[in-house]
């Protein structure tokens, strides 16, 4: 990392048929959606697909979206993801955080909606735009606040 650069998180939003994937900027200000991956058959082609990924933009952490139940207890898809995240840090040898992703989908439709986008169209990029939505919440919960005395480091 160079001067003045945050560390990178790769924010995911895992699908069975798709995965969303985004990534925060080396400033740590701004996160951007990358791509939408179509899963393959092959659960490993999708890991190593996700591990280039983690390695081309250098990120120090995977940050998943987690999809519970509203009630906050486990839906068989958080246990299907929490298995494929783990899967994903093993590979990778990177830290991974779960993070509660309910109503991210349906904010991302929201979002493209009120972009002007046709329903038809949000296929190709809501699970980006729900990855983005994942991140966001992320290194908001984590960035440090100012301190009033200031110095650089603030609390969390």
């Amino acid at each position: 990392m160079q001067t003045g650069e945050k560390p990178r998180y790769l924010g995911l939003d895992i699908g069975d048929r798709r995965i969303g994937v985004a990534v925060s900027d080396p400033l740590g200000i701004t996160v951007q959606p990358v791509l939408t991956l179509e899963r393959r058959r092959n659960r490993r082609e999708d890991l190593r697909s996700l591990a280039r990924l983690a390695r081309r933009f250098s990120v120090v952490a995977l940050v998943v979206g987690n999809p519970v139940y509203p009630s906050g207890e486990l839906s068989p898809q958080a246990e299907k993801t929490q298995a494929f995240a783990a899967e994903l840090g093993e590979l990778t040898g990177l830290p991974i955080h779960l993070l509660d992703e309910r109503y991210t989908s349906r904010e991302a439709h929201q979002i493209l909606y009120q972009a002007g986008h046709k329903r038809q169209d949000h296929r190709k990029v809501v699970d980006q735009i729900a990855a983005v939505l994942i991140l966001e919440a992320f290194l908001e919960a984590h960035t440090p606040l100012p301190n009033p005395d200031g110095d650089e480091e603030g609390i969390f």
